[in-house]
């Protein structure tokens, strides 16, 4: 699915699977840009706090008063970046940054996905019966972390 070439690292996947990561990384990027209070602890996952203890609620509004914009940015640039590329089609060769912002990309919307699943540390998708409503969904976020790994091992 994912080699290295002389390039970079090229793309194996089939149309279908570059259609959903097109989706579902348009959904993350509609996602940051989105205001909706329902939607806030999605984006706290894609922007966590900085400073965690209630004692230091200055020091986060502050970070996020001026890293905010900025990470915002970053992200939405990745993910154009990686929108144009899978754009191109089946065996597209990514740059390293343009790795970078897939992996990057990849990562967030497993973050999302993982958040709206409620996975944790002890997630055991070999406990999941086939009948459960959220099966596929489960088997989405496997195929996601699968080709994180192997985008980062090449």
């Amino acid at each position: 699915m994912v080699e290295r070439v002389a390039d970079g690292l090229q793309l194996n996947l089939g149309a279908e699977e570059i259609d959903l990561l097109l989706h579902l990384i348009g959904e993350v990027r509609d996602l940051i840009s989105s205001d909706d209070p329902a939607t806030a602890p999605l984006r706290r996952r894609l922007f966590p706090p900085a400073y965690h203890l209630e004692a230091d609620a200055e020091a986060e509004a502050e970070y996020q008063r001026f890293m905010r914009d900025e990470l915002v940015t970053s992200r939405l640039e990745a993910i154009a970046a990686v929108e144009a590329c899978l754009a191109e089609g089946q065996g597209t060769v990514m740059s390293e940054a343009q790795v970078d912002g897939f992996v990057r990309s990849l990562n967030a919307v497993r973050l999302v996905l993982g958040t709206l699943l409620d996975i944790s540390d002890d997630h055991d998708p070999d406990r999941l019966a086939p009948d459960d409503p959220l099966f596929a969904e489960h088997q989405l976020y496997l195929f996601l972390s699968w080709l994180l790994e192997m985008t980062l091992s090449a």
